[in-house]
């Protein structure tokens, strides 16, 4: 008998966390919520559990690391250990309509530095509380929701704070990767496209199902799936 995986999603209440959630939760997985504010994380497991889900609800900041660490424990006393974290919190605080926010000249550095604490010292928080039980177990996945906004290799203008944060949090799936090594322990990053939720906007041209599905994937890899790289709809695609 397969034995039954665990996970924790963070920013789960809401658009692509709440699916990705969704998603494993209809595989088996039995699914923690992390929302940081605790009745949205209720109102929203309330939604899975009328489609005859079961999920569970932890209160998450990721930006406190006392709130991290409360939150791994509280996962860990429901289901015994985390098998699979999705990095899913994330904010875009720059916006226009034509495409101008957020440049390098007028981004003020205190948006950068919040970017980076929830983009991309969040998720550093969150591998650092459960990597030491996924190496005593012998087994895990990491996915970090990333952007192609965050791509090197097409990269552009704008929304300079976002950039930056997701192209670190790339970094960190790199890095996280070859310090761990090859085994049954898989950290990967991961683009969604532009999706229809309430950071993609009403104009984005992908639904959240179709969002969600890549990071699903990676957080269910076979023994023999890839490590330490970036993926769009199942395939990698460069940094």
């Amino acid at each position: 008998m397969a034995e039954t995986r665990t996970a924790l999603v963070t920013g789960g209440n809401r658009g692509i966390g709440l699916e990705i959630a969704r998603q494993l939760a209809r595989q088996g997985i039995l699914t923690a919520i992390g929302s940081r504010d605790i009745t949205k994380g209720e109102e929203a497991a309330a939604q899975l559990i009328a489609e005859g889900l079961e999920p569970a609800v932890v209160e998450l900041d990721v930006t406190s690391a006392d709130s991290v660490l409360d939150a791994v424990d509280k996962t860990r006393h429901l289901f015994g250990r985390i098998d699979i974290l999705v990095n899913n919190a994330g904010i875009l605080l720059e916006r226009s309509r034509d495409g101008t926010a957020g440049n390098v000249v007028q981004v003020p550095i205190d948006k950068v530095f919040e970017c980076f604490d929830v983009n991309t010292v969040g998720p550093l928080r969150l591998i650092q509380a459960v990597l030491p039980g996924m190496l005593d177990e012998g087994y895990g996945r990491i996915v970090n929701l990333s952007s192609g906004l965050g791509q090197l290799s097409e990269m552009s203008g704008g929304h300079t704070a976002y950039r930056l944060s997701k192209a670190a949090l790339n970094a960190l799936t790199r890095t996280t990767a070859a310090d761990i090594g090859q085994g049954n322990i898989k950290v990967n990053t991961m683009c969604p496209g532009w999706v229809q939720t309430d950071m993609g906007g009403e104009d984005a041209t992908r639904s959240v199902s179709e969002g969600a599905e890549t990071a699903v994937w990676l957080a269910t890899l076979a023994e023999d799936g890839p490590t330490g790289g970036f993926f769009r709809d199942k395939k990698q695609i460069a940094w």
